[in-house]
């Protein structure tokens, strides 16, 4: 499942579709060797620091293998499935999807150490970027997320290194299993508990899955995937 790093991408916050809320999501390739802090990829920033970045998203890795599978599904919008980063994503690969990844996974390129941190929680600004009022919950409902990586140990990252697996902690949580649970299999509280105890998945991921145990029922979705209400 080794990958070669060609390129990553960047951007700066931006307004995106109708409602000109501002967010870096159109994101392009940056010149190497690229330095990467606790927070990422150095030249890469966030309009929303609430809900984007910091050391538990640090960077953002989309797999291409599934923008084939977009553009077949939403032929209107395939001009946009042509090319990475059309997601928003730091890093983009091909061979490496969430069915391979599991929580907590340790991964070495150039002298940086990542470790997956937690899947993508789609979100609104998704349907204003590709003009499809329910794509977040499309991403959400498919699977087709991507993930998140905390860095382990700082450094650079050069043109051709390979993004290598290393270690595995938790071979029992692929993230399509995380995924499934959070968005499909809602109720089961058993799995949701061990979840909630799992130390390399994200604080508010484990927080979430120990919220919906105790209080028995599904958080509202709406305003993260819809917008509704929201102020961002």
């Amino acid at each position: 499942m080794d990958a070669i790093i060609t390129t990553l991408y960047a951007g700066r916050p931006d307004p995106i579709g109708t409602r000109g809320k501002f967010s870096a999501i159109n994101k392009s390739s940056v010149s190497p060797p690229w330095r990467i802090a606790r927070t990422g990829l150095a030249q890469d920033e966030q309009a929303d620091a609430r809900n984007h970045g910091g050391v538990e998203k640090a960077l953002h890795h989309y797999p291409f293998d599934h923008y084939s599978t977009w553009a077949t599904e939403l032929p209107g919008c395939a001009n946009r499935f042509r090319e990475a980063p059309a997601f928003g994503e730091n890093i983009s690969t091909r061979g490496i999807t969430e069915v391979d990844v599991c929580v907590g996974d340790i991964l070495q390129v150039g002298q940086v150490t990542l470790q997956v941190s937690q899947g993508r929680q789609p979100c609104w600004k998704l349907n204003e970027v590709f003009g499809t009022k329910d794509f977040a919950r499309r991403v959400q409902s498919s699977g087709r997320t991507g993930w998140y990586y905390r860095v382990l140990e700082t450094g650079r990252i050069r043109q051709g290194d390979v993004l290598r697996f290393i270690h595995r902690p938790q071979p029992d949580w692929p993230l399509s299993r995380l995924n499934e649970l959070l968005f499909h299999r809602t109720d089961c509280y058993d799995e949701l508990e061990f979840l909630s105890t799992v130390a390399e998945l994200a604080d508010g991921w484990r927080r979430l899955a120990a919220r919906r145990v105790a209080n028995r029922r599904v958080e509202d979705w709406s305003a993260r995937l819809d917008g509704r209400m929201q102020d961002e």
